[in-house]
Parts: C-alpha cells; sequence; structure tokens
C-alpha cells in the first residue's frame, strides 16, 4: 500500500468537507448528551468516582473505588480525565468530554485508514467517516465515559501502523505504541483487535511471513515496555492481591464470563442487526459486503479484522454491546468501499424507529402496564414528543440520500438524549436527592450496605470512603454506636424502615440516621 496520489482538488475538497462533517456531527450530538442527561449508572458513575478519588488521593499509580484498590481497568481513562481538571478544573462536563473527544478523532483516523488502504479511490475517505458516525451504536457509546472510544482510536492507530510497516519496518514499532495504548486504555483486549491483522499481514500485503512475525514480536516488545512504564510501579504499591487481579484474575475471568455479562456464543451474531442498524438493514449493503472485492487486499484487511473480532470476542465468556465498537471501522471502511453510498436503501432501517415511536407513544398513553412503564412515561407529553419525533424520523429514513444519510443514526442517538433531557430517565438516573442529604450530613460518617459501585461518589465529591457492611446486623451494631452517622442502604435490605427514601442513581435508597431506629 502506498501513499495516495494528487488527487483533483475539488474532490479532495469535498472528501475533506465529508470527514469534517462527519466529525462534527458526531461531536454536536455526543456534547448535547453530555449537557442534557446525568452520568449514567452503574458505568460512567463509576469510572468518575474512580476518576474523582485519584484526584482526592494524588495516587496515580493503584486506581480506587471507595478506598479500596479497583482492578478491573487499567488508568488511562482516569489519567486523562484528571489532567482535563489539571488545566481546567474540576467539572463533570470536563470529564465527560474525555470519551466524545477520542470517539471524535476515531472518525477522522477511519477516513484517514480508508485513504491508506484505497489511495486510488478518490472519496472513500470522506465515506467512511460518515458510515462510522451514522451507527447509531457508534453514536451512542462512544459519547460516554468508558474506555472503548480510547480503544478503538488505539485499534485505528495500531490499523494505519500496519498499513505501513511492510514499505517502512519501523512502523512495527507504532504498531507496539498503539499496542500500549489500547493496553493502558482497556487492558490485553487490544490483542484480538490487532493480532489477526498483525499475524496474518502476508495475506492482505507484501510481507512474507518471517518479516511478520520479527515485526509482531517488536511490536508487542514495544507495547509490553509501554506498559510495563505503569504496571511494574503499580504492582508493587498495590501488593500481591492487585498484581493477581491485573496479571491474571480479571482477564481470565472475563474471558471465563464469570465476572459478569455471561453470554452464550451466539450473543454478537444475534444483535448485530441492531450493532450495525442502519447500515446492515439494508440489502444493498448487505450484497456488497458479502459478495464483492475478495481479491482487494484492503478488503482482505478488512474482513479480517472483521472475522477475527467477531469469532474471538463470540468466544469469550463476557459479552456486552460495546465490546464490538472499535470493530464497526471495519465495517463503515467495507460500505464505504464497496456499496454505492449515494444509493443505498434504508426503507427497512426505518422498522426499528417505527417500532421505538410507536412503543414511546404506547408508555406516553398508559397501554404498558406496570409501575416501572408509568414512571418511565412522566410527563407523558415528553414520551408523546419523543415517540412523535421517531415516526417523523421513521419516514423521513427512506427518502434521505448522500451525506444525509448520516442522520438516522445520530438523530436516534440525539432523540436518546433528548429523553433523558425532558422526560423520566433524566430524574430516574440523577443523583441530585443523595447529593443533598450527604452534603447536607456534612464530616458525619457515612456506611453503605451492600454492593456500593459509587453510585455517588463523584456527584457529591465524596472525600472520604463510605462505610462499607455485608450484613444488616453489622450495619445497624454500627450506626447505633455512631451518633450522627447515616447509613445507606437498599429498602429491602434493613427490616426497620429508614427515616427517608429516595431515589438516586437508577435505584431506591433508604437513609437511616445514627441513635433513631
Amino acid at each position: 500500500m502506498s501513499i495516495a496520489p494528487s488527487r483533483d482538488g475539488t474532490a479532495a475538497r469535498v472528501e475533506t468537507s465529508r470527514v469534517a462533517l462527519a466529525m462534527l456531527g458526531f461531536a454536536a450530538v455526543a456534547l448535547f448528551g453530555v449537557l442534557s442527561r446525568p452520568p449514567l449508572p452503574v458505568d460512567e458513575t463509576r469510572y468518575l468516582a474512580v476518576a474523582w478519588e485519584m484526584h482526592v488521593t494524588g495516587d496515580w499509580l493503584v486506581p480506587h473505588l471507595n478506598g479500596a484498590v479497583y482492578a478491573h481497568k487499567p488508568p488511562l481513562l482516569f489519567w486523562l480525565i484528571n489532567l482535563v481538571w489539571a488545566v481546567f478544573g474540576v467539572s463533570e462536563t470536563g470529564a465527560r468530554l474525555v470519551g466524545p473527544a477520542f470517539g471524535t478523532a476515531a472518525i477522522g483516523l477511519a477516513g484517514l485508514l480508508a485513504r491508506r488502504l484505497w489511495p486510488a479511490r478518490p472519496g472513500v475517505a470522506g465515506r467512511a467517516a460518515l458510515v462510522l458516525a451514522g451507527f447509531a451504536t457508534y453514536a451512542i457509546y462512544a459519547g460516554l465515559v468508558m474506555f472503548d472510544a480510547i480503544l478503538t482510536v488505539a485499534v485505528l492507530l495500531g490499523a494505519l501502523a500496519l498499513t505501513r510497516a511492510g514499505r517502512t519496518p519501523r512502523w512495527w514499532l507504532g504498531l507496539g505504541a498503539a499496542l500500549g495504548l489500547g493496553a493502558l486504555a482497556k487492558g490485553p483486549v487490544i490483542l484480538a483487535h490487532l493480532a489477526p491483522l498483525a499475524l496474518t499481514a502476508p495475506l492482505w500485503s507484501a510481507l512474507g511471513w518471517r518479516r511478520t512475525l520479527g515485526g509482531a514480536l517488536a511490536a508487542l516488545g514495544v507495547g509490553l515496555g509501554i506498559v510495563g512504564l505503569w504496571l511494574v510501579p503499580a504492582i508493587l504499591a498495590g501488593g500481591p492481591a492487585y498484581r493477581d487481579a491485573v496479571l491474571w484474575t480479571q482477564s481470565a475471568a472475563r474471558v471465563g464470563g464469570s465476572l459478569g455479562h455471561g453470554r452464550p456464543w451466539w450473543f454478537f451474531l444475534a444483535l448485530l442487526p441492531l450493532i450495525g442498524w442502519p447500515w446492515l438493514w439494508s440489502r444493498e449493503v448487505l450484497a456488497s459486503l458479502l459478495a464483492t472485492g475478495r481479491s482487494d487486499p484492503g478488503a482482505r484487511f478488512c474482513r479480517i479484522w472483521l472475522g477475527a473480532s467477531l469469532l474471538l470476542f463470540s468466544l469469550i465468556g463476557g459479552k456486552q454491546v460495546h465490546y464490538l465498537l472499535p470493530t464497526l471501522p471495519a465495517i463503515a471502511l467495507l460500505v464505504a468501499r464497496f456499496a454505492a453510498v449515494e444509493r443505498i436503501d434504508l426503507a427497512a432501517a426505518g422498522l426499528l424507529q417505527l417500532a421505538l415511536g410507536f412503543a414511546a407513544l404506547a408508555l406516553a398513553f398508559g397501554l404498558i402496564p406496570g409501575e416501572a412503564a408509568a414512571a418511565l412515561a412522566r410527563p407523558a407529553w415528553a414520551s408523546a414528543l419523543v415517540g412523535v419525533m421517531l415516526l417523523v424520523l421513521a419516514f423521513a429514513t427512506p427518502l434521505l440520500r448522500g451525506t444525509a444519510m448520516v442522520l438516522p443514526g445520530l438523530a436516534l442517538a440525539g432523540l436518546a438524549s433528548l429523553a433523558f433531557l425532558i422526560g423520566a430517565p433524566g430524574t430516574i438516573c440523577a443523583a441530585r436527592p443523595m447529593v443533598e442529604i450527604l452534603a447536607a450530613a456534612g464530616a458525619s460518617p457515612v456506611g453503605f450496605l451492600g454492593d456500593y459501585r459509587g453510585e455517588f461518589t463523584f456527584a457529591a465529591r465524596l472525600t472520604r470512603p463510605l462505610v462499607p457492611f455485608a450484613t444488616e446486623k453489622a450495619a445497624m451494631a454500627w450506626l447505633e454506636t455512631t451518633p450522627g452517622a447515616l447509613l445507606v442502604a437498599r429498602p429491602g435490605d434493613i427490616t426497620v424502615p429508614p427515616a427517608r427514601e429516595v431515589a438516586c442513581a437508577g435505584r431506591r435508597y433508604g437513609v437511616w440516621r445514627g441513635g433513631a431506629r
């Protein structure tokens, strides 16, 4: 693969404008999400809590959650949030913009990779960027306080390095840097995305097997060296339990599915139509992906990337939809290369919007039974408004052509955020009620019965861990002997009625006061 030759100036400007439009469109929707909804429990609230404890303690080596070592994820996201705070001051908005910044960068990198894979095809970079930004899954998850947007950037940087490694061997070191970045973002899962591409380089490039193996080993060494700069001091500081968790327990448990999110092997295949919406709902897209370009090296590159990721993540026990976020660029590249994007028919994609629209209207008019549905529908006008907008979008989607086809995915993500802004979801997920209680408590000690996952640590700006309890007996004994203390628990976990009950971060909590039963 060689660097793209010079192109017609107008075509190049159109392509650049499309990439910029895709990046701006995603960034606008992500920013609207940050400003319109609270951090989502339990993931966003937990990661903000870990970043906040890093800020409070000044310990940048070993992450902590509620005072305990947090070995579930590497520290890069928490470092980046703290860097933002160091420059602009502590704020929820600043912390929550880290993910969208990487999500925006990944769209630009996808366009650059398309240009590297198919230098003689003008327009492919702009189409790739638009397709990636147009995935509703991408528009939603890449805008959250999570690790997957950073990982997607690392995967794209590694893929770009691989396209250059055949001509310039030092780019294997660039692959190593990408491996290190991805490992610091989300651990060894970066290998599941990039190792198949690296090890099969002779199938999609002029590289021989011996050079490929040597380059891959060099890249692995660089990646391990980068991670080791953090990992070795962190293990020494965190102790044996942290060492075992980081080096073995976490990865083994996630592969086996015992750590949570265990799913059957067919989980991703079953959800692929939703993950790939709206593009995979087009017959033209599916036909082009399955039937064309088998002799194209760039197509082999993307198909190995996509196929290996689906296979490996299907074999891993723990599965979540956002695990495939770094794989979406592979689909976007194939769609951009082989489908006539300007003539894609998305009529079938409107069926999902239609179903969601009728569901929202059913909520608004009380047609779905149950207390949870009734609570979610309040106020009825908000649910009705979202439902009507979804129906309008459903009928408009088949009419869209060209650049406008990026709108369905972005609009769906935007409407989800709007539902939080004007409807019950925003109130249900907000931590404000508990924040007000903890603020009024001042310096009084606070205990928690159950599994606390940082739901209100950052929102309340807690500077001390909550006192954890595993049993009602221990919690109530502590409460009785600690004047002025507060105890927080799920109402059903304690037989004594609480002094107050509030909804916070998607759950209901009871609050008990010291000295009163």
